[in-house]
C-alpha cells in the first residue's frame, strides 16, 4: 500500500464515523437547534417535541462522539456544536435534499419558547420573539 492510499482509507474512515452519528435524524433535528445557539434539554424538548430522556441519550452519543460539548450553569446543561461548520454540513445536505432557503433561516433573533422553562426563554429582557408554533 502506498502512502496516499492509508490517507485516503483513514479519512474516509472518518468521515464515515461522523456521518454515521449523524445518521439518525432526531440527532440532525438537535444539531439544528443549537447550531446557531446553545441550548438545554429542556429547551430542546419545547423546540422538538420530544422526550428528555430520549433527547439526553441522543445528546450523550453526540457527546461522546465529540460533535457536541456542554457547559454546566447551576441547574441546567447547555450544549453546542463543538465544530460550528458542522453546521454549515448539514444545510448543505438539506440543500441538496430539497430544502430551501427560507426552510433554512434559523438565525436572529435567537428561539425564545414559551413553553420552555430554561433561563434563555425566561428572562425578563427577552420578549418571545419566536414561538414553537406547534407544540
Amino acid at each position: 500500500m502506498n502512502i496516499t492510499h492509508i490517507r485516503v482509507k483513514e479519512l474516509s474512515e472518518k468521515a464515515a464515523r461522523l456521518l454515521r452519528h449523524l445518521g439518525q435524524p432526531e440527532r440532525v433535528s438537535i444539531l439544528l437547534v443549537i447550531g446557531e445557539r446553545e441550548a438545554c434539554v429542556c429547551h430542546l424538548e419545547a423546540a422538538l417535541g420530544l422526550r428528555q430522556a430520549y433527547i439526553s441519550q441522543h445528546l450523550m452519543a453526540l457527546r461522546e462522539a465529540g460533535i457536541v460539548t456542554s457547559r454546566r450553569d447551576g441547574r441546567n446543561i447547555y450544549y453546542r456544536l463543538e465544530d460550528p461548520n458542522l453546521l454549515d454540513l448539514i444545510q448543505r445536505a438539506a440543500r441538496m435534499a430539497g430544502a430551501s432557503e427560507a426552510d433554512l433561516n434559523f438565525s436572529s433573533p435567537p428561539v425564545i419558547l414559551r413553553n420552555c422553562p430554561c433561563p434563555h426563554c425566561t428572562t425578563e429582557e427577552t420578549e418571545c420573539a419566536w414561538e414553537n408554533q406547534e407544540a
